[in-house]
């Protein structure tokens, strides 16, 4: 495969084989039930070969079916165990591995973004990729000047492919709907659509990684922003940084590691967007290393979002009334950020059981984080009855990036099976929380 598979034919047949395996197995479904097996039995088989075929049709398309894939595979904390279970694996290779581009593909993208003589830049540049992501790969190599740096290579074709595999998968809702029922897939992709775009212009990647280094200086006690070496076209090169992925210390880290990880993984997602005035909008496992230091190196700042001080004042105080016992006051601010558009009436108990697994963790002193109290709070919210209090709720638009943030980031610390404070780093870092003063208008 020299790029993207970009034939729209071969791609939307990989991607036309989903729904028609969805057809095939509901149709099994209602021939197994007719001879007696358990409904349960049969939907919890259903889920599992939608799991099996979702995945792996995901995981073989790069572009927008890789991104969502991506996606998908941080809400894994919140399925049932036989689903999980044997998909695990693959879900954590799907977070940082895809099919890689050829070395005379790679070279190509490289004269054109740095010139016919990129390799005088260059003491040393490794052919075989050391990751490979949804729009992109990376490969190791050595700077003129001896610095290892991380060369991000663009995969040619990539932006006609991401339209392409959007504007299939926007068609596929009710599949994905199966494997976390009640998910907001449309105003997903939607935002991811918006997002991805912007990752195809590594100029605009290069501006955020170096604002965001800017804002977590090198001598930083507990970050790590590899400086931005080198920009030009499609390709992107960074400081390189070695490290344990935060994917290894979910499979194979031991308690201390795991919680250690897991607190600098919340402190710095919560404090993006004070210190920087951004959010780092791909929080999956992949884009993240514990350092040799102790510290969290962070990768990948294609998808990042900027948050002006009045919406993350306002984000901080909706989070704190979320915390409070009050129903009613939690519906009016609810209602006034338009989270409940006028004239929707909502169930209060519905409400506050679907708030729980947003809100809990903010509430106590320290929070233990576990696929268990995931699931536990997926199932209150993820049944498909139309009275679902999920369905009567909007998200408005410039929260749909921090609620993939929140909930993948929650997903994230429930795979990682730790205990942190996080309500002390809500207090630190999310100006409103802490029931500040408000503050003055901008303009």
């Amino acid at each position: 495969m020299s790029d993207l598979p970009r034939r729209a034919v071969t791609r939307s047949a990989k991607l036309a084989s989903l729904p028609l395996g969805f057809a095939g197995r509901t149709a099994l479904g209602v021939g197994k039930r007719t001879l007696g097996r358990p409904a349960e039995a049969v939907a919890m088989e259903i889920q599992t070969r939608t799991a099996e075929q979702l995945f792996k049709v995901l995981g073989e398309l790069k572009g927008g079916a890789m991104k969502l894939g991506q996606m998908l595979s941080i809400f894994e904390a919140a399925l049932p165990p036989e689903i999980a279970g044997p998909y695990r694996a693959t879900l954590t290779r799907l977070q940082e591995a895809a099919p890689p581009l050829p070395a005379a593909a790679v070279h190509k993208v490289l004269a054109e973004g740095l010139g016919p003589d990129w390799r005088e830049r260059f003491a040393s540049f490794d052919d075989k990729p050391a990751a490979a992501a949804s729009i992109g790969q990376v490969h190791k190599a050595v700077w003129a000047d001896g610095r290892a740096v991380a060369v991000k290579v663009q995969y040619p074709g990539a932006g006609k492919a991401l339209i392409s595999d959007f504007n299939q998968l926007a068609r596929l809702g009710r599949l994905f709907g199966i494997l976390m029922p009640g998910l907001d897939v449309k105003s997903m992709l939607a935002e991811l659509k918006e997002r991805v775009v912007e990752e195809l212009d590594y100029t605009i990647e290069a501006d955020s990684q170096a604002r965001m280094r800017a804002a977590y200086p090198a001598d930083d006690p507990d970050f790590y922003i590899p400086e931005v070496v080198a920009q030009a076209g499609n390709v992107l090169v960074t400081e390189w940084i070695d490290g344990t992925p935060l994917s290894k210390i979910i499979s194979e880290g031991d308690q201390e590691t795991r919680n250690r990880a897991a607190l600098l993984y919340c402190r710095f997602l919560l404090s993006g967007a004070k210190r920087s005035g951004m959010l780092h909008g791909d929080p999956h496992p992949g884009n993240f290393r514990l350092l040799d230091d102790g510290r969290l190196g962070v990768l990948d700042f294609g998808a990042v979002d900027r948050i002006p001080p009045e919406f993350l004042h306002r984000m901080g105080r909706l989070l704190r009334i979320g915390t409070m016992a009050d129903i009613t006051e939690v519906e009016q601010a609810l209602r006034a950020e338009e989270f409940i558009l006028e004239g929707v009436e909502v169930d209060t108990d519905s409400l506050q059981g679907f708030l729980a697994p947003i809100t809990e963790p903010f509430v106590t002193e320290t929070f233990r984080f576990s696929r268990e109290w995931l699931r536990d709070m997926a199932a209150r919210v993820t049944d498909l009855r139309p009275t679902n209090i999920v369905r009567q709720l909007n998200l408005p638009p410039e929260y749909v990036i921090v609620h993939r943030v929140l909930s993948a980031g929650t997903g994230v610390l429930c795979q990682l099976e730790c205990e942190i404070p996080a309500r002390a780093e809500s207090v630190k870092w999310i100006p409103g929380f802490a029931d500040e003063v408000d503050p003055e208008p901008v303009g």
